[in-house]
């Protein structure tokens, strides 16, 4: 045990430390580069204005709520992905939720956006009065539409 000592004591000074910074394994990879956030690139996120004749939509006049639908399953997903999911109340697949277009919402729904179908919600009747919230539906092109029940005539307004 001395001898080996004796003879790395011997060696040179700047041997050692480059001897130091070799890793004892070469097939050694650390984990923490496997297994941090996803580097996306930026290209992904840039604003593609000229798609929005492709998907009727209006550039000057954005469409006020999203229809979010959870198309895909989040098991072996990461834990980022899956909070997201959770926060925007997701947790069901293929059932529809609303939410308004501002940038808050975008920023969260861009991180998870191949699980999830996005739409425009539609009201080609105009919004509905809030008398009439419980008689709307929103078919599978994603418009809102309002099915108004047919009111009793008032017999008084019918005289012959």
């Amino acid at each position: 045990m001395s001898g080996v000592c004796r003879s790395l004591s011997s060696l040179p000074v700047k041997i050692l430390t480059e001897a130091s910074l070799l890793s004892p394994c070469p097939w050694f990879v650390p984990t923490r580069s496997k297994f941090t956030k996803a580097r996306i690139p930026k290209e992904l996120f840039a604003e593609r204005s000229k798609e929005h004749e492709k998907y009727g939509g209006d550039p000057d006049q954005p469409h006020k709520l999203h229809i979010v639908t959870r198309v895909k399953s989040v098991m072996r997903r990461p834990y980022w992905e899956k909070e997201m999911v959770r926060h925007l109340g997701l947790e069901k697949g293929h059932t529809p939720v609303i939410h308004k277009n501002t940038s808050a919402i975008n920023s969260q729904l861009k991180f998870i956006k191949h699980l999830v179908r996005i739409q425009p919600l539609k009201t080609p009747y105009g919004l509905p009065a809030e008398q009439d919230m419980g008689d709307t539906y929103i078919n599978s092109k994603g418009e809102l539409i309002v099915h108004r029940l047919l009111q009793p005539v008032d017999p008084k307004a019918i005289e012959f």
